[in-house]
């Protein structure tokens, strides 16, 4: 995070290097990763930052036996550590948009540094939060709020700070990208993995915020406003889920040569901004369409740099807690320089951030793998490409698939791009069709060309 102007560590009085004082909020998986990280790697931290880092107060609302707090002043009021006048910099790791939302808010206005994993409440609220603190003249670093130990937020703030950034793809939810490999690896149903992911404890109780695809909107939002230098519009991203996906597309996507990915994909357009998250057919040879399991990856293509791939570990006490104490050395850095060294929070400098709009889905251009279930008689694909080529829709490759028993036929049509509005249009037309059973299967294709 440093800018040129900075003050070598031995310059500074013995009276200004004094430890820094961190508070935590929360000791589940991440706060407990962070504070034992801490601890573990204290002198190779303080090596890099010229400070010693110590968590002197953790506000938790019920004890955690798993973590060593001796030393600690530890609160049941978690607002305590905000008020504490000690504390230097507040960790917040509560997860949720409300009480957490009261803690950041308050941690500013006590002119306290926050560091903070909550991608919710970035993508929901980021725009008042980051307003607070630069009027404060304190920082709010959130490196672990997207893909846990993949540093992308780093990369587009600083790495890529260079670059016009065209677009971007990521598989950034480690929960839907374990179902999906699954799927593709083993021919099981959804449902049937979901249950797995669960008991692996991949998968929440309620699984609703990933494989229904929000978990990962808040994400994209975060990192479209980096990329794109806009304020954060969650409430505009698209979001459509997994739990429709069957086993038989992701075998007939496997058998045209594509693989199906829950991708967050935002791109610059002719007029305006695409922010969507869906599921995803890309060509099997590109490089995130091989990344399996739980891990995360986001593509990222820029001018001049061209494509770059990041990849890791989304989740988890380690790489999440790797990405908390990485953000709060950067932080105790920049204390160094008098706050000199910040980054603006999205990038770009608050007043320079674009009023560009964000595309509704029905003007978004792309590709289409459509699946129908067709009565096996003669005629019933020239309907099908008379509608399509009335709606100006080009077909780049069929698959008719054997007749079941009941004399249905499965047909799967690939497309060239066009506007998702037409489509939309031509589907109804097919499914009005007396010779077509049920709804039309339409999952959107992206050639990642990069």
């Amino acid at each position: 995070m440093f800018l040129a102007f900075w003050t070598p560590i031995s310059s500074i009085s013995g009276d200004d290097v004094k430890p820094v004082s961190v508070g935590i909020v929360g000791l589940g998986t991440v706060g407990g990763g962070a504070l034992n990280l801490l601890r573990d790697n204290a002198a190779e931290i303080s090596r890099r930052t010229g400070r010693d880092i110590r968590i002197t107060h953790v506000g938790a609302r019920r004890e955690n036996p798993r973590y060593d707090l001796s030393g600690i002043k530890v609160s049941r009021d978690i607002m305590a550590v905000v008020n504490d006048a000690e504390i230097d910099i507040v960790v917040e790791v509560i997860g949720g948009t409300t009480t957490a939302r009261d803690v950041v808010m308050q941690a500013i206005a006590n002119g306290k540094h926050v560091v903070t994993a909550n991608k919710a409440l970035l993508a929901e609220f980021g725009n008042e939060i980051f307003a607070a603190a630069e009027e404060k003249g304190v920082y709010v670093a959130f490196e672990a709020a997207v893909a846990g130990g993949v540093p992308i937020i780093k990369v587009l703030r600083e790495g890529l700070a260079a670059n016009h950034v065209e677009w971007l793809a990521g598989i950034i939810n480690g929960t839907g990208n374990f179902i999906l490999t699954e799927m593709r690896e083993k021919g099981r149903d959804f449902y049937d993995v979901l249950k797995e992911a669960q008991e692996l404890g991949y998968a929440e109780a309620d699984p609703t915020f990933d494989v229904e695809g929000i978990d990962a909107a808040h994400k994209l939002t975060i990192l479209a406003s980096l990329a794109f230098g806009i304020p954060l519009q969650f409430k505009k991203a698209y979001t459509e889920g997994i739990t429709k996906l069957t086993r038989e597309d992701v075998s007939y996507a496997e058998e045209l040569g594509f693989r199906i990915k829950h991708l967050g994909i935002a791109r610059r357009a002719e007029n305006g901004i695409e922010l969507r998250v869906h599921p995803t057919l890309i060509p099997a040879e590109r490089l995130i369409a091989n990344v399996n399991g739980v891990k995360n990856a986001v593509l990222v293509q820029s001018a001049p740099v061209g494509a770059t791939l990041y990849y890791g570990s989304g989740a988890g006490a380690g790489p999440t807690a790797s990405a908390v104490v990485a953000d709060i050395v950067d932080v105790v850095r920049a204390l160094n320089t008098q706050g000199s060294g910040f980054v603006p929070h999205l990038a770009f400098q608050p007043g320079a951030l674009a009023d560009t709009p964000i595309l509704p889905m029905d003007e978004v251009l792309t590709s289409y793998y459509l699946r129908l279930t067709a009565n096996d008689r003669p005629g019933v694909l020239a309907d099908v490409t008379r509608i399509l080529s009335e709606h100006g829709i080009s077909i780049e490759a069929i698959l008719q698939k054997p007749a079941h028993e009941a004399g249905s036929v499965p047909v799967i049509l690939l497309t060239k791009r066009v506007q998702e509005k037409k489509m939309n249009q031509a589907i109804l037309k097919m499914e009005a069709l007396d010779d077509i059973i049920g709804k039309v299967v339409r999952i959107r294709m992206e050639n990642l060309d990069a």
